[in-house]
């Protein structure tokens, strides 16, 4: 039985939260659209477009409240991503990740023809080569590609000005091609706890990037896009004078890993909401000092530290994990939550935690108000 099938019956039932058969994806709807709103004011005030990155909710529905709030589309980290919110009718998508082989291509030049907007990174000339190749087979239409350019993390992009100079040449030599502009997303700066030090790592990188935009103006490449950005580093990203539009993404939930971080110069200032629980029920507390909830590895992100409690336990109750489908819960004084209790739990890192789950189970206040499916979830590269 699905989660939907289960839950269904209980959306608009005044405090149907308690009865959600746990551990349960939850999604704060009032929150996440407080953030939502908050982003988009941010990027209007700034004079930068918004395109989220939908790697962390993978959601048709959320990304439809982003643009309706005036985002230009959506980011994608995979090609099944892009394919199930293109099909589910969402404009304006930009593959963050470049595609290289021929099945990949093949489904890339495809998807193409049936999503308006559609764009994808490359980091070599032989990747742009071979879709513009598989463009031309096809007889579709060009494909917007934008230069990834390497932010330092060595993962993917063009490692010089002068390799993006040469792949601008490869890009705009294709009829099959359009040149788009640049991807600049700085990744391994996101979850620096300082404001400060965040501040000077991404100026020393924007630096870089100067150079890189540069070697593209003088080569008649300037571009039309700079893409990048992201939650972390969003403030710091709005006064480098580089950035066009911004790839922010956890903002919307705001997990652990970056309430851990001081996103704004101001002390103590928390622009964003934690929207994003994981429901979990207190199934064991035979042993003393402990209780066990139902939600363990399966159900959480284990790339991160181990979930922060949101609701229903005392302060300073602590969760650990206890295996596969349970966790712990341990307090200094004993104090802990009885038997059938429920418990929330903070995601520790949002993305990884939202690909375990199906559906998000949307509620205002304690009442499920409705179900939206993890659109993009489990769809193959």
């Amino acid at each position: 039985m699905t989660d939907e099938e289960l839950h269904r019956h209980l959306v608009g039932r005044q405090g149907s939260r308690r009865d959600l058969n746990t551990p349960v994806l939850v999604v704060d709807r009032d929150a996440l659209d407080r953030n939502i709103a908050r982003m988009a004011d941010f990027a209007a005030a700034n004079g930068l477009k918004l395109r989220p990155h939908a790697k962390t909710h993978k959601s048709a529905a959320i990304a439809r409240r982003q643009i309706a709030a005036g985002a230009l589309g959506q980011c994608c980290a995979k090609l099944g991503e892009a394919e199930a919110l293109a099909d589910s009718g969402i404009e304006g998508i930009l593959i963050t990740s470049p595609i290289l082989s021929a099945p990949g291509i093949e489904r890339l030049v495809a998807l193409n023809e049936r999503a308006e907007g559609l764009m994808c990174v490359a980091d070599n000339p032989v990747g742009a080569r071979a879709i513009a190749a598989a463009v031309t087979a096809r007889g579709g239409r060009p494909l917007t590609l934008l230069i990834d350019v390497d932010p330092g993390i060595h993962r993917t992009g063009v490692a010089s000005p002068e390799a993006a100079v040469e792949l601008y040449r490869a890009i705009v030599a294709e009829p099959g091609l359009h040149y788009g502009g640049v991807q600049y997303y700085c990744g391994s700066q996101q979850h620096i706890e300082s404001f400060a030090e965040r501040d000077a790592a991404m100026r020393e990188r924007a630096n870089y990037l100067r150079a890189v935009l540069a070697a593209l103006e003088a080569a008649g490449g300037k571009p039309p896009i700079v893409s990048g950005g992201g939650t972390g580093t969003h403030r710091i990203d709005a006064t480098l004078g580089l950035f066009t539009e911004l790839q922010v993404g956890s903002y919307v939930f705001m997990d652990d890993q970056y309430r851990a971080c001081a996103l704004t110069p101001e002390e103590g200032e928390v622009p964003f909401e934690t929207s994003l629980l994981i429901d979990t029920r207190v199934i064991s507390a035979n042993s003393p000092g402990l209780v066990t909830v139902d939600a363990g590895i399966k159900s959480l992100a284990t790339d991160a530290k181990p979930p922060l409690i949101a609701a229903g336990a005392a302060e300073g109750t602590v969760y650990f994990f206890m295996g596969d489908e349970q966790g712990a819960l341990v307090h200094p004084a004993g104090e802990l939550p009885a038997l059938d209790a429920i418990v929330s739990l903070n995601a520790p890192h949002c993305d990884p935690t939202v690909n375990l789950y199906d559906w998000y189970h949307v509620v205002s206040g304690n009442t499920l108000v409705d179900l939206w499916p993890v659109s993009a979830r489990g769809r193959s590269r």
